[in-house]
């Protein structure tokens, strides 16, 4: 009896375990989401969540819909460990025709709070989870695809910390 028990609910487990990844699919699908990527950071030692200056992930999205406007969020994953409060990084959009769609521009983004040094973002342990808006409302005038480049600009080559960085690319809400 107690054999049958165990074999039932090791059923009743796999079957639960086989729809949580299409539960967790479908709660993720949301039609003004565009694009997402992010990509784990390391030295060019190997050295895992350290952020070479030379190194500066591209993200390569397709604008269907020139009529809308989009919010363009960077994404962020830091270590407890990351030795300062902020993060600033500059970013260049390219557009379709190769060529830059403006200026680099620099954003100074906040990990954590400067008077306490309480971690900001969502996270559990030492690691937590940003999402930033950086690019609020933006209209792209032709359609193809864009790249977008992030590169870490903080006074220091090597900057230990950074797990992750990423993309985000959504329609803005009416």
């Amino acid at each position: 009896m107690q054999r049958l028990l165990f074999c039932n609910w090791q059923l009743a487990r796999r079957g639960w375990l086989a729809l949580l990844p299409l539960a967790v699919g479908l709660s993720a699908c949301d039609p003004n989401n565009v694009y997402e990527e992010n990509v784990d950071l390391k030295s060019p030692s190997g050295d895992p969540y350290v952020w070479d200056v030379q190194q500066r992930p591209t993200f390569t999205f397709t604008i269907a819909d020139t009529t809308a406007r989009y919010n363009v969020y960077f994404n962020v994953r830091n270590a407890s460990g990351y030795g300062f409060y902020n993060l600033y990084l500059k970013h260049t959009l390219t557009g379709p025709s190769g060529r830059p769609d403006g200026p680099a521009l620099l954003h100074q983004l906040t990990l954590m709070n400067p008077k306490t040094g309480e971690p900001l973002g969502a996270g559990a342990g030492d690691i937590f989870d940003h999402q930033f808006l950086a690019l609020p409302n933006q209209r792209f005038a032709q359609p193809g695809t864009y790249k977008l480049t992030l590169e870490q600009y903080m006074r220091q080559n090597q900057l230990p910390g950074i797990m992750s960085v990423g993309v985000h690319v959504a329609k803005a809400g009416k």
